[in-house]
């Protein structure tokens, strides 16, 4: 990965699922629309090139933790090139939920050697900020598990082995995965957020750090006009 110098702000949220993360960006991206900035917002895996393949192989449980990743890989790749990168030229905030950082941690969770992952997202930019919203594995499961009914086969993780249940098997893959992001925190200069706060204190905070970070940005801006159209 590489520190970019494009005039636009790439600012990304990460952590297990459950943290909160989805939500305070959201929170983040009305709150930075409302101050007339120009705002767009990226989510993982979300690239139309690739999503019949990506169903198609958890449909017929054909992927294995490398092709897993490549197949993330190229999802992002898709959305950095045609969408990222062109709007950070224009001088875009762009808002990511889930990065890079994403495959790093649930790829080597699957057991792909961590430097082989990082060496395929080398032609990703640096985030300008990188949010990782921490909580406690109990909470994350508690928080994913209210309300659901069934678990999906990879997203549990019934692809590793760890338990023949669904449940069981999901929170030991969390677990893995809640280690892999504490270990990347002090190596990719994480902004750790306590996700166990209420959310409009965590959402307070998570809007000092980006004003902060906004100060004397001269990017795109909207028109007055359009803003408060909108």
């Amino acid at each position: 990965m590489y520190k970019h110098d494009y005039p636009g702000r790439l600012i990304i949220v990460e952590g297990i699922d459950g943290s909160g993360k989805s939500t305070q960006l959201q929170l983040l991206y009305k709150y930075l629309a409302a101050r007339n900035y120009t705002v767009s917002l990226s989510e993982w895996n979300s690239s139309p090139l690739v999503k019949s393949t990506t169903s198609l192989g958890k449909k017929k449980k054909f992927l294995t933790p490398t092709t897993f990743s490549l197949i993330h890989a190229t999802d992002f790749a898709d959305r950095l090139v045609n969408h990222i990168i062109p709007l950070l030229k224009a001088g875009v905030v762009v808002l990511a939920d889930r990065y890079a950082f994403t495959a790093f941690a649930r790829d080597t969770a699957r057991g792909v050697h961590p430097q082989w992952v990082r060496n395929l997202y080398s032609f990703a930019p640096m985030p300008d900020i990188a949010f990782y919203f921490r909580v406690p594995l109990d909470v994350s499961i508690d928080r994913i598990l209210t309300g659901r009914t069934k678990l999906k086969y990879y997203e549990a993780g019934m692809d590793l082995g760890l338990s023949r249940d669904p449940e069981e098997s999901f929170k030991l893959f969390q677990e893995r995965i809640l280690r892999a992001y504490d270990d990347m925190t002090e190596e990719f200069g994480f902004t750790v957020m306590d996700g166990t706060l209420p959310i409009e204190e965590q959402q307070e905070k998570m809007r000092a750090i980006v004003d902060r970070a906004l100060e004397g940005f001269n990017g795109l801006r909207r028109p007055v006009r359009e803003a408060v159209a909108r």
